[in-house]
């Protein structure tokens, strides 16, 4: 792949503009929370070799060098021009307020050094005192989100013209139901963990039914991250395939996402993977490997329990995710 651009697929976003999302795209969470020269520099490997969509978010403070890299690769005419590329980025939970909705989004754009997102998330469906930028939230921070008004607002985001597209993350089909029942504009997007290992059979049906595009954060099982593991590269039957097939599980797991539909963001820092990951559209698993797959047990990796409290809105797992676990 050395000295040609790998050129992504994507997936209309907008019907009536025609704005389309690319696919697979890269993911800017570190396990530590915290912005660095790596990811500018990650960022820049990966705009070189042909990536073009990146997630970001405040909670992972990732917004500034992201902003600086695509600032670096516009002036070393790694692109042409901002419009290339397709960034995302999410409300936190202090900010999940209808007033405060408008200011959060001004600042990641301040950070980003951007004029617009292409996507802004809602990231958690929870909400928590303003004023306070913590992780873990204090339990006793945590307040129940209003969605009409806090979904009005991101609304008028998109109005302004500050983002293209607005969406949600960490919704289960209960609580995308209760956006879909007043809202102007319907969520474009709703990312949530998404791998062989928790594959979100009722989410996808319930999503495709409403026009609502899947990103799956996690395709990997987020190894490194705070409660990821390696229990999705360590499957068993997942390396059967890959060892069958040639290729590495990560492959594996990416092709399989990409073939369910779902647009995937993956994070790594290492060029070398970074490279690999997109070295998953000329070929296809077969219906055998694709049942396999199917059939692997499922449990999810993420359960939020950072987003419950005994004094808060949400106070169980079951609660959080209405059921679906």
């Amino acid at each position: 792949m050395d000295g040609e651009l790998v050129t992504i697929p994507e997936v209309l976003l907008d019907s009536s503009s025609g704005r389309k999302m690319p696919l697979l795209g890269m993911g800017t969470a570190t396990s530590l929370l915290e912005g660095s020269q790596e990811t500018k520099t990650a960022v820049l490997q990966a705009i070189e070799i042909g990536y073009r969509h990146f997630d970001t978010a405040k909670l992972y403070l990732t917004e500034e060098p992201l902003g600086e890299a695509i600032a670096e690769a516009l002036s070393r005419g790694f692109i042409k021009s901002r419009d290339e590329l397709f960034i995302t980025s999410k409300l936190w939970c202090s900010d999940a307020h209808a007033e405060l909705v408008l200011p959060a989004l001004k600042r990641s754009l301040r950070d980003l050094q951007l004029e617009y997102l292409d996507l802004y998330l809602i990231h958690w469906p929870v909400s928590s005192r303003s004023g306070t930028f913590e992780f873990p939230i204090n339990k006793e921070d945590f307040l129940p989100m209003d969605f009409k008004s806090v979904w009005e607002a991101m609304q008028d985001c998109q109005d302004l013209g500050l983002t293209k597209s607005i969406g949600v993350s960490n919704f289960s089909c209960k609580k995308l139901s209760d956006i879909l029942a007043f809202a102007k504009i319907p969520p474009a997007v709703n990312q949530v963990e998404i791998n062989p290992l928790w594959q979100q059979k009722k989410l996808r049906e319930f999503c495709k039914a409403n026009g609502i595009l899947l990103t799956a954060y996690a395709p990997l099982g987020a190894k490194g991250t705070l409660w990821g593991s390696n229990r999705v590269l360590e499957n068993k039957v997942l390396k059967e395939i890959a060892t069958a097939k040639g290729k590495s599980v990560a492959q594996v797991c990416l092709r399989w996402a990409y073939e369910q539909g779902v647009c995937v963001v993956v994070k790594s820092f290492n060029n070398g993977r970074m490279k690999e990951n997109l070295e998953i559209f000329n070929w296809t698993l077969s219906e055998e490997e694709s049942r396999m797959i199917s059939e692997i047990p499922q449990s999810r990796g993420c359960r939020g329990e950072d987003y419950i409290s005994e004094k808060g809105p949400i106070k169980t797992i079951e609660e959080l995710w209405d059921g679906e676990i």
